[in-house]
């Protein structure tokens, strides 16, 4: 066994990615407050071809140190945009055919494993801020909400690690649009 170089990992160039086929994937941050975070995100989006990242609220933007060291340059890659409300957000996408989810334990939660992923439908993933999840007032402009199995101590997960997760499942089901 040896690790692979990275001329065999077939990665694509920026301009490549900009112009390769995205999945049917939108993914809204609702006040994530760390760089770190937000950075992570835009990697995450990168390997699993998001269509786009809309930041809102109290997200940081590029250019930003931090979002900058967890990205690795994915911000070029990805298309972005600012929102100042979550809100916004939602009435835009829900305009243009996407399925509003919301990543929040809620009362009506549906446990990620029983989603119902359809290739022919356009998702929209709300992930919320690291304290207070979502914000309270988007919740009724989503069309229901998700959650991952713990059983653990804790309650939840880093919303980076989350985002991973989520994605991973969703571009499992959706890859072959690739």
């Amino acid at each position: 066994m040896r690790k692979k170089a990275l001329h065999e990992l077939g990665r694509l160039s920026v301009e490549d990615y900009r112009k390769a086929p995205k999945l049917p994937l939108v993914v809204v941050l609702d006040n994530i407050r760390s760089g770190h975070n937000v950075g992570s995100f835009f990697r995450t989006a990168d390997a699993f071809r998001v269509q786009k990242l809309i930041l809102t609220g109290i997200c940081p933007t590029p250019p930003h140190r931090e979002i900058h060291k967890t990205a690795i340059g994915a911000t070029h890659s990805v298309e972005w945009e600012y929102l100042n409300n979550p809100i916004t957000a939602a009435q835009q996408l829900k305009t243009n055919g996407y399925t509003l989810i919301g990543i929040e334990q809620t009362d009506q939660s549906i446990d990620i494993r029983n989603v119902d992923i359809r290739q022919e439908a356009k998702y929209a993933l709300f992930f919320g801020n690291e304290v207070t999840g979502l914000t309270e007032d988007l919740l009724p402009h989503l069309d229901f909400t998700v959650e991952i199995p713990q059983y653990g101590t804790k309650h939840s997960l880093n919303v980076s690690v989350c985002g991973g997760i989520v994605l991973w499942h969703w571009f499992e089901k959706l890859a072959t649009l690739l």
